[in-house]
């Protein structure tokens, strides 16, 4: 740690050294040059006027003798031109041979009657020049002096000025050094303690004596530190009722925080879900219901309570959810079961709503006879005897309609213990086809057992199997589990109701065939069928597709019911087939043995 400290100290410290020499020695070393070239150009100025004047004033020796004398005393190249460009003097060149200079800068301002200069580089030779022009009459002067020195002398001066440099770097590297090391040990114990005071040791301190920055920043640690302990210790003791309470409680209650994320669950959401809780995990992994989620991130957003109902949180349940915004930005859900509460709710109700319906016409029957027969009814015997029997028959049927009543609650509440062994199922069709033969014979219907193939051929126009499931016959197939006092009581539901129903198609086939893993056992009618959209709700409790006929016939609505509670008792499934003019089929399944 100390040599990070270190190491980023020095580094600060270096890039601020280097930084300031840099900057130092490009300043002074421009500023330098610049002033050189300066007090250059002046110098030339000085000696191009005067050569301008010999220029104009001699009038003993030849221009060409003038640039030479000229050149040599001021050590720059003499150019001598006429008002169009053309040279008429040079002290390094024959005139005769040099193009036209009019387009030069300095002698484009020297001829407009003005001092030019300019600063370039020889095409010829590579070397810089100052260029410095001034006019005269007839034409313009011009010294041309080489900069090369200027640049020798720069580089000189540059090369003292970085080795004064890295001088002062190297005494401001150990000093700097010196100081960081000094830093980094300090600030390497105060992130020390401050790593054990993270971990949980609240009682750890720096006690650091400075006064500088360093040392405030040490106290205000310990500061710190001595009130997290104190605030910590009545935290916990107040974290432990609040969690006493909630865990006592019966409802799931979990927090979540501001980023999604479980924050604490009591031990009744534990149980809850399958999986547990998963704290400091996002919360869609440990609840996956979108209502659940959307009324949780509407309580921390809006932070207002807010209430849902969510289903799929655990399959078959229901559960009231209150979310509450907590201060952090969060929110703390509350989700109370309601499954039982609806299912002993519903239950009440449609038990009051279909008994009361099915109570109603008898007892208004009953209660209507009786009344005739109070009223003087009695006196004539042919009226009495009649409305005494029909007083018998609503009384029958009331009777009836509790008895099925009854079985069905007590095999919907798993009451009713089912005797399950391994049962031939021919011993079951033949079991029912016995005890309905002769009720079948007086309704001038014939009962009969079929193979599947034959079933097959009857109902192709259901297209229910191919001839790879059928069987020669009942007796080929193998052992179901099942209790024969319940499956011959959803025999007699189903024969039942094809003896009412089907009656006019003058059979009724019972068969069975084999399935994987279990055997499928079939009640077929001949008669008018029953319409598709009656289908799906056949097997519901007081469920009748013709209610006045059912009445009628002294059906309770309850049969179907019934045998459908019995069938997932024995952990198989009962299903109805039917078109309209084609009869029906209903289907039930047994697991085999």
């Amino acid at each position: 740690m100390t040599n990070r400290i270190f190491f980023k100290l020095m580094g600060a410290f270096l890039v601020v050294i280097l930084a300031a020499a840099v900057i130092f020695d490009l300043t002074i070393g421009d500023a330098w040059q610049a002033s050189l070239r300066t007090e250059i150009e002046r110098n030339l100025i000085q000696k191009a006027q005067l050569l301008a004047h010999r220029v104009e004033t001699d009038r003993v020796h030849p221009l060409a003798d003038i640039a030479a004398q000229e050149a040599q005393s001021a050590g720059a190249r003499v150019t001598v031109i006429d008002p169009t460009g053309k040279v008429l003097a040079d002290s390094e060149a024959n005139p005769a041979s040099m193009e036209n200079n009019a387009s030069r800068p300095e002698f484009i301002a020297a001829l407009s009657g003005k001092v030019g200069s300019n600063q370039r580089r020889s095409a010829s030779i590579g070397v810089p020049f100052l260029y410095v022009a001034v006019p005269v009459s007839g034409g313009a002067v011009r010294l041309a002096y080489p900069l090369s020195d200027i640049e020798g002398v720069a580089a000189k001066v540059r090369h003292r000025l970085a080795l004064a440099s890295g001088l002062a770097l190297l005494f401001a590297l150990v000093f700097a050094a010196a100081a960081a090391y000094w830093n980094a040990r300090r600030l390497d114990r105060i992130v020390g303690v401050a790593a054990r005071i993270a971990d949980g040791d609240l009682q750890a301190r720096i006690l650091e004596t400075s006064h500088d920055e360093i040392g405030r920043v040490a106290g205000a640690i310990d500061k710190t530190a001595r009130r997290v302990e104190q605030s910590f210790a009545a935290v916990r003791s107040s974290q432990r009722q609040l969690e006493t309470l909630l865990n006592s409680m019966q409802d799931a209650v979990i927090a979540i925080s501001a980023d999604g994320l479980v924050q604490w669950a009591n031990q009744p959401m534990n149980r809850l879900v399958p999986q547990g809780t998963r704290l400091n995990q996002p919360v869609v992994e440990t609840i996956r219901d979108p209502d659940f989620l959307a009324t949780v991130k509407e309580a921390a957003a809006a932070h207002e309570v807010k209430t849902a109902r969510a289903t799929s949180i655990i399959p078959g349940r229901a559960f009231d959810v209150t979310a509450a915004p907590l201060p952090d930005g969060g929110a703390v859900a509350v989700l109370r079961d309601l499954t039982e509460t609806e299912r002993v709710e519903k239950t009440r109700r449609d038990f009051i709503a279909n008994v009361s319906h099915e109570l109603r016409t008898p007892l208004t029957s009953i209660q209507g006879y009786a009344e005739t027969l109070l009223d003087g009814a009695l006196d004539d015997p042919a009226p009495t005897r009649e409305f005494l029997e029909i007083i018998r028959k609503n009384s029958a049927r009331m009777s009836r309609l509790t008895e099925d009543l009854l079985t069905l609650a007590r095999v919907e509440s798993g009451e009713t213990r089912f005797d399950v062994e391994s049962v031939p199922p021919a011993e079951l069709l033949h079991d029912a086809e016995e005890n309905f033969r002769e009720i079948a014979r007086t309704h001038g219907i014939d009962l009969q057992i079929k193979n599947s193939s034959d079933h097959d051929e009857q109902r192709h126009a259901l297209q229910r199997s191919n001839s790879a499931d059928s069987t020669p016959s009942p007796d080929g197939l193998p052992p179901v589990l099942a209790d024969r006092e319940a499956i011959h009581q959803v025999f007699s539901n189903l024969i039942d109701n094809a003896l009412k129903y089907g009656a006019a198609g003058g059979k009724i086939v019972l068969g069975a065939r084999a399935r994987p893993h279990a055997v499928e056992f079939f009640v077929q009618d001949f008669g008018a069928g029953i319409a598709s959209e009656h289908l799906p709700r056949l097997f519901e409790r007081f469920y009748r597709v013709d209610k006045a006929r059912s009445r009628e016939s002294g059906g309770t609505g309850l049969g179907l019911a019934i045998a459908k509670h019995i069938m997932l008792a024995h952990g198989g499934s009962i299903r109805a087939e039917s078109e309209l003019a084609h009869g029906s089929t209903f289907v039930f399944t047994l697991p085999t043995a």
